[in-house]
């Protein structure tokens, strides 16, 4: 477009004042993204929390070894702490490694009484001498065996 004095002119375009007319796109996506990073993370926590809630809900009893003692070449005690329901039943498993990492014993123990909570020594026999003991886990069941 010509100018005066045979200059030629251009057209500047000013940028909208920010906030006038509304949001931009990037703002339109930003805030697209967060609601749905949102939302995600909420469901995350909560398949977690369920997950948690259930494995811990339906644990019904747990056992802990407290300490033990090899008391022999063919026995070792054990102090085992379990908790459970008061009305529940179920059994730990605990076994006996020698020195070399074999297993040399292995019992099932059961706990049937109702109390929450069991303190007790069970003896294991094994079939050489034990120089560790582990709890392999404890599981819950329906009642005392027959």
């Amino acid at each position: 477009m010509p100018g005066p004095e045979g200059t030629i002119m251009t057209t500047v375009r000013e940028a909208a004042p920010e906030g006038r007319y509304g949001r931009t796109e990037d703002q339109r996506a930003d805030r697209k993204l967060k609601i749905v990073g949102s939302v995600l993370g909420v469901a995350l926590l909560g398949v977690i929390g369920w997950i948690g809630y259930d494995y811990v809900g339906n644990q019904g009893i747990s056992g802990e070894m407290i300490k033990f003692k090899v008391v022999s070449d063919t026995r070792a005690d054990v102090h085992l702490e379990v908790r459970k329901d008061r009305e529940g039943h179920g059994y730990c498993v605990v076994r006996a490694l020698s020195e070399d990492g074999s297993e040399v014993g292995r019992k099932e123990v059961r706990f049937d009484r109702a109390e929450d909570r069991i303190d007790e020594v069970v003896t294991m026999v094994t079939r050489s001498r034990a120089t560790a003991v582990e709890p392999m886990g404890c599981t819950a069941d329906d009642g005392p065996r027959g």
